[in-house]
């Protein structure tokens, strides 16, 4: 079991099997780009593969594929079949921008390589504003709710990512969430973060995401079901089918339930989204050490993890976050 020094367990991890993107979402990537990192500095699925089964041998229960965009790597069918067959694995879930789905869909039905969820980022149905976000005039959202449907079909829990960006897609709340109307599917959204390229942009706060939706669909009721392993925090609304779920992490800090570790897809174990801890596992994975001796670096650099994420001082004051959103509809 992985336990860091602070008591927290570990039993998730986010592993990036890429970093190439075809979206140059504004908030996500600069406007000059960014150099692709060369083949032989990205591990092979079969390096990742070995990695997640030292580590769930650590307690690791949980992976989310990610990206950049995950389709994009050749292969990544398999790779997610692979993973789902590790002794010990509980749930699969793939994150992608949806745009290479249908064709994924089209070859998973003959391999079984479908994962237990996927999560479909979705700033906008809007087309121009879907386009402004992703800096792509050839991109349209147009076949996702098609697409929400044919995995629902296939019986694959689906979860749509908006992030809301004051400027760009604040009109775009309430159609978003209405896609879990007549869908029994999880619509979340994620308050910006201030990492890289968004320093500039202006976060939309989870408490007036929430209220655009009240305004338009009533109460929001705190869901009482099970609905996922990470910090969104779920909500009931009358008449629909699905839920509507919120991660706040600039005002809500949730650090002191973190559960998880990431993995680049260059083979660096980080232990915090918003700092440099962590440890890198793909030179000694390539130089010949052993099982053992990996899963030793690992249980050690977990007691490094820090308790808190550093996007703001004010974060460190957790519990006066706690309870905002529980409020909602009174």
């Amino acid at each position: 079991m992985l336990i860091d020094s602070y008591g927290r367990k570990l039993d998730y991890l986010r592993v990036s099997i890429t970093d190439r993107c075809n979206l140059r979402c504004f908030y996500c990537m600069p406007k000059q780009g960014v150099e692709w990192k060369p083949h032989n500095e990205i591990l092979s699925f079969e390096e990742i593969l070995r990695l997640v089964r030292i580590m769930t041998g650590l307690g690791i229960k949980k992976v989310k594929v990610t990206g950049g965009e995950p389709l994009l790597r050749r292969g990544a069918g398999v790779f997610l079949k692979n993973l789902k067959e590790i002794e010990g694995m509980e749930n699969v879930t793939l994150t992608t921008n949806g745009l290479l789905l249908g064709a994924y869909l089209e070859y998973a039905q003959f391999t079984d390589s479908l994962p237990d969820c996927i999560n479909i980022s979705l700033n906008a149905l809007d087309s121009g504003r879907y386009k402004r976000i992703t800096l792509d005039e050839e991109a349209d959202p147009k076949t996702i709710p098609a697409l929400i449907d044919r995995l629902s079909d296939k019986g694959i829990s689906v979860k749509i990512n908006c992030v809301p960006v004051r400027g760009y897609n604040e009109e775009e709340i309430p159609a978003i969430a209405a896609l879990a109307k007549d869908k029994n599917i999880a619509v979340r959204f994620i308050e910006l973060m201030p990492l890289g390229s968004v320093l500039s942009c202006r976060p939309v706060p989870g408490n007036e995401t929430a209220a655009i939706i009240e305004k338009k669909f009533g109460r929001l009721s705190l869901y009482s079901g099970v609905a996922g392993n990470g910090p969104a925090v779920y909500y009931s609304l009358s008449g629909f089918k699905g839920t509507i779920g919120f991660i706040n992490p600039i005002t809500q800090c949730f650090c002191d339930s973190c559960n998880r570790l990431r993995l680049t897809c260059d083979g660096f174990l980080k232990l915090c989204l918003s700092g440099d801890p962590g440890i890198k596992l793909k030179q000694p994975l390539r130089n010949g050490a052993s099982d053992s001796e990996l899963a030793n670096a690992v249980s050690e650099a977990v007691s490094e993890k820090p308790q808190f994420h550093s996007f703001s001082e004010t974060y460190r004051e957790t519990k006066a976050h706690r309870g905002g959103m529980s409020k909602i509809g009174g």
